[in-house]
């Protein structure tokens, strides 16, 4: 049978919202009601049940998290990573995450997230390339928001950032490292901060090598950063560049597809071209050879959103804060020494 806060109030011989009062640690309980509503709560195995506890705080206990569509559409599991772990970390605690997607184009005639108009969310983290006109129907909504993977100019939002140029500089240092001088970028969605941040940091690498950058080297567009899109840039890079020797994709999907053309066109990967991609997510172990890459912790991500997000409403107060991520090289069989 399952115990309900009715169950304790009675056993206690209280009212129902003052064992409400004692699960949300209110302090207008005494300390030796607090006390017997506990001891009753512990010899009757009662759990609190999400309106025993929002009864007094006047919370949803619930946090909205929000992607694009096409974050789902696509094979590439970043952004559903960030989710998870943002989910792992709710798991213990007293919030729930609901999950919603909206439109990539979404318009100013779109209707916001059903969780946002019913007022059924305390906060939300947005994962991704946040829809502009998304931000501006959101207005200066009351509720704490985090941003996860985007900057934005809203100095009312908390972002969680990775360190896209340190991993920039990491990816194109390791080719220079290994004898590479000459190195081609491939960046799809090049307006994405992010993917703009690490050429940034590919162009740091050749300043700091005393190398300058050949800009015919750099293929850049506005297209989704996928395979295909990796695929069709490499056509270009290698049609007018063909002594490269060493190739930075702006993530593993692009590098994926820059893998696939370089195998179609008979080069042989690290042997005549060294590849090293960016995100390290778990399709790179299965490459042959398996892919070189700059590790996002994406599962911390998510983890530090949650985190951020729920200390601002337990405080009650929205302090905006910004959080760089560390990154790392993972180093595999796709680059080699050079003479």
């Amino acid at each position: 049978m399952n115990v309900t806060i009715k169950d304790v109030a009675l056993k206690a011989g209280v009212s129902i919202a003052t064992v409400s009062l004692v699960v949300n640690n209110n302090n207008r309980i005494s300390s030796e009601t607090r006390k017997k509503v506990l001891k009753t709560i512990k010899a009757l195995n009662y759990y609190p049940s999400r309106s025993a506890r929002d009864l007094v705080s006047k919370k949803t206990g619930n946090i909205g998290f929000i992607l694009t569509d096409d974050h789902f559409l696509r094979t590439e599991p970043f952004y559903t990573k960030i989710f998870l772990g943002a989910e792992f970390e709710a798991r213990e605690g007293e919030y729930y995450i609901l999950l919603t997607t909206v439109k990539a184009d979404f318009t100013a005639s779109d209707p916001l997230p059903r969780f946002i108009r019913d007022k059924s969310v305390d906060g939300i983290i947005i994962a991704g390339k946040v829809p502009p006109k998304l931000i501006e129907k959101l207005g200066n909504n009351s509720m704490p928001v985090v941003v996860v993977d985007y900057q934005m100019e809203n100095k009312n939002y908390s972002h969680i950032l990775i360190d896209n140029i340190h991993g920039g500089i990491l990816a194109t240092e390791h080719l220079i490292q290994n004898g590479h001088k000459k190195i081609g970028f491939i960046g799809g969605d090049i307006n994405h901060p992010s993917i703009y941040e690490r050429l940034n940091g590919f162009n740091k690498a050749h300043e700091r090598a005393n190398i300058i950058p050949d800009n015919n080297r750099i293929k850049t567009n506005t297209g989704y950063p996928d395979r295909q899109n990796g695929y069709n840039l490499a056509r270009e890079l290698f049609t007018s560049n063909k002594n490269i020797t060493g190739v930075f994709a702006c993530n593993d999907a692009m590098a994926i597809g820059v893998m696939h053309y370089l195998k179609d066109n008979n080069y042989k990967i690290p042997q005549d071209v060294s590849l090293v991609g960016f995100d390290d997510v778990e399709a790179d172990l299965l490459l042959d050879p398996p892919l070189t890459t700059v590790r996002v912790p994406k599962i911390e991500l998510g983890a530090e959103a949650f985190r951020v997000l729920v200390s601002q409403l337990k405080n009650n107060k929205i302090q905006p804060k910004k959080i760089l991520v560390p990154v790392e090289i993972l180093v595999r069989n796709s680059t080699k020494k050079i003479q």
